[in-house]
């Protein structure tokens, strides 16, 4: 019988290894060829740029002010692009489980602070798959209290869900960006999911992720899954294109969307291809679906598209949707495809009634207009058009 991945490789020990070398000097082969903005860059040391271990760039998605999350964030290169990024109103925090390279950060934060202007990046020892468990604070529990028995042992785990309670590594809903560059694929398969429930967690309600990750074409191969040197390099762990983008829409997020994939494979093994791909997704802001006489008209090019919640949506026509869904899709990443057009009269949530998102219903003009009456008025007259 073939041995389980769980039975045959141990991959946090096998990735803590190769990217505890990967700190102590530059490993080529685990990184992609990428294109980051040089004036960025610049203020960087040698040593910071050469221990990046990317396949994409998810800083060109930050925006001023922003609290911004790097999930395996190594050398820290990513944080201290998007750290001029966000400016001085803003925060970068950088989780990382390799002790080698959350010491090559923690040494440059504040050097390159002072060459930038500010100094707001932070890094902190975690587990991506487990952004509510602060490492740090658990080793300084652990000294004081070290595991000596069965009785010890259940401290401990008391212990960690406490802190997992009361002093989260990354807050509920604290989040704006949610970055990774070649991480995720590292996290061993039967944990990818809680990942990207993390993901989902610490974002705030609107806030989005920005994912650049190696994936697969076809599914990998057990025995490739069972070699360490393929999974802390990046390879067995690598998602299926499809999938990937499925695990982001399970974990409750929407709009997702590839903002770029290569063309030209990574690399190849056993005819199996491996490629860079950058996802974008969005956490939606909660809220009662209410009908207060909203529609949406989709502008095309499509004959008619449906999101995460269901909503359909066809190409020219009034489509009757909930406040709710009114808003969702008036922002990124929907709204250049959208026309909304509100009521004439606002109606109040005391007034609606509850709308779910189902198969397309036309909302008649007459519904929009209820309540308000403009004049009537010949061509030329007042209206918009020459």
């Amino acid at each position: 019988m073939t041995p389980s991945q769980n039975e045959s490789l141990d991959v946090l020990d096998s990735v803590r290894s190769r990217y505890g070398e990967g700190a102590r000097s530059q490993v080529p082969e685990l990184c992609c060829p990428v294109d980051y903005d040089a004036s960025l860059l610049e203020v960087l040391p040698p040593e910071i740029i050469e221990r990046d271990y990317g396949c994409g760039d998810p800083s060109r998605f930050v925006r001023p002010g922003e609290v911004v999350l790097d999930l395996g964030s190594g050398a820290g290169k990513i944080c201290f692009m998007a750290s001029q990024l966000v400016g001085a109103e803003g925060r970068v925090i950088g989780i990382d489980t390799t002790q080698e390279m959350l010491a090559l950060s923690r040494a440059h934060r504040e050097p390159i602070g002072a060459r930038i202007g500010w100094v707001n990046t932070e890094f902190r020892h975690g587990l991506i798959q487990d952004l509510a468990l602060d490492r740090d604070r658990l080793d300084l529990w652990l000294a004081e209290h070290p595991i000596c028995s069965s009785a010890d042992l259940e401290a401990l785990r008391a212990e960690e869900q406490r802190l997992r309670r009361e002093e989260p590594l990354v807050a509920d809903n604290s989040i704006d960006l949610v970055l990774s560059n070649c991480v995720l694929n590292l996290v061993d398969s039967n944990e990818k999911g809680r990942m990207f429930a993390e993901i989902h967690r610490v974002l705030k309600p609107g806030g989005r992720c920005a994912i650049s990750d190696i994936v697969s074409d076809e599914d990998v191969p057990l025995e490739m899954q069972n070699d360490p040197e393929l999974w802390s390099g990046c390879i067995s762990g690598a998602m299926r294109e499809d999938r990937f983008l499925e695990a982001f829409a399970e974990a409750g997020l929407h709009g997702i969307k590839i903002v770029e994939l290569a063309s030209e494979p990574w690399a190849v093994v056993q005819s199996v291809e491996f490629r860079s791909m950058t996802v974008c997704a969005w956490k939606d802001s909660s809220g009662e679906h209410l009908d207060q006489l909203d529609a949406l008209i989709y502008k095309g090019p499509w004959q008619e598209v449906r999101d995460e919640s269901g909503q359909v949506l066809k190409r020219g026509e009034r489509t009757a949707v909930s406040r709710h869904t009114f808003e969702r899709l008036g922002r990124e990443p929907y709204a250049a495809q959208i026309h909304p057009v509100p009521p004439l009269t606002a109606v109040s949530a005391d007034d609606a009634q509850p709308r779910s998102c189902c198969a397309p219903t036309r909302r008649d003009p007459k519904e929009t207009k209820a309540g308000a009456q403009r004049p009537d008025h010949a061509p030329g007259s007042g209206g918009s058009c020459c």
